[in-house]
């Protein structure tokens, strides 16, 4: 990915340390823009456990309760505009730039103004409007506070843990997160939370926290459709990149490899099969209309 062609946005902020020790919000910690019931918490363990995690510095995170219907706004870090020259704030600011541009101009067409997300860099803990967060817990949208969180070794723990190198599938993880912020923008997360609290399940291979997250990806795709179009920084291999990426954080692979079965009715991201068709499906097309997992009977 010729990444360097792109444009560096000025919202890339770091954690000044103000918010990283804080404890668990008084609304639960949400992951993906949802609050994680007992069978995210169980598969947050696993993937803990697989990344050589301690859990409990997770599920610490979590025992506040609580539920989307009722979020306590924590106040977030503070932080400070990244001006460092180090190679991973470069690539972060440049594709949270390309995100900007390619929404900004998607919305624009519709008569709308797009809102531009923070992106705040951690390292290890920090304070988000949803509450405490952990670099274990990884890479999240907080539609509290319209944030992006990420700590960059999670970049690492894709090279090493989930064999999904290269700068393109990294551009693909923080493309998925501002994808959520799109959704909430566009009223997705309202409509799923007044479904959920209609009781439609959110768990499983066909609930709501997958489709969502479906979508997200699909929105992930539609960026990297976008993106080429603007500035043509896509090489060979790149879109086999994020396809790879998809693939190793399905619900499926990541339960296979920490347990050795899947279980579908814990599922709250999709399979690794799904999250590749989505992604490819917004790749394809460059269109929203085409993410429309909740419409549809076969994910």
């Amino acid at each position: 990915m010729d990444w360097q062609k792109g444009r560096q946005s000025d919202n890339v902020i770091e954690d000044d340390g103000s918010g990283g020790g804080g404890g668990p919000g008084g609304g639960g910690m949400n992951f993906g823009g949802f609050h994680i019931g007992i069978g995210g918490i169980i598969l947050i363990v696993i993937v803990s456990l697989l990344f050589g995690k301690n859990p409990l510095d997770i599920l610490s995170l979590l025992s506040g309760g609580g539920d989307m219907s009722a979020p306590t706004q924590q106040a977030p870090a503070r932080g400070t505009p990244s001006t460092s020259n180090d190679p991973q704030h470069q690539f972060v600011r440049t594709i949270l730039g390309s995100t900007e541009d390619v929404w900004g101009q998607y919305f624009k067409a519709s008569g709308q103004q797009y809102e531009q997300p923070k992106l705040l860099l951690f390292h290890n803990r920090t304070q988000s409007g949803c509450g405490a967060a952990s670099e274990a817990m990884g890479p999240f949208y907080c539609p509290a506070d319209h944030r992006v969180y990420l700590d960059l070794d999670f970049f690492h723990e894709m090279d090493t843990r989930f064999h999904a190198a290269g700068d393109f599938a990294r551009g693909y993880v923080i493309a998925h997160e501002v994808g959520h912020h799109v959704q909430n923008l566009i009223g997705v997360m309202n409509k799923v939370e007044t479904a959920r609290r209609r009781g439609t399940p959110m768990e499983g291979a066909g609930g709501l926290s997958v489709r969502q997250e479906l979508q997200a990806d699909c929105f992930a795709g539609v960026w990297a459709n976008r993106s080429q179009q603007q500035l043509n920084w896509i090489q060979p291999g790149d879109i086999d990149a994020a396809l790879n990426a998809a693939s190793s954080v399905g619900d499926d692979t990541l339960q296979k490899q920490a347990r050795g079965y899947a279980v579908p009715d814990s599922f709250t991201h999709g399979t690794s099969a799904q999250r590749q068709r989505w992604f490819k499906a917004g790749f394809q097309s460059g269109n929203i209309d085409n993410c429309d997992t909740f419409g549809t009977q076969s994910l």
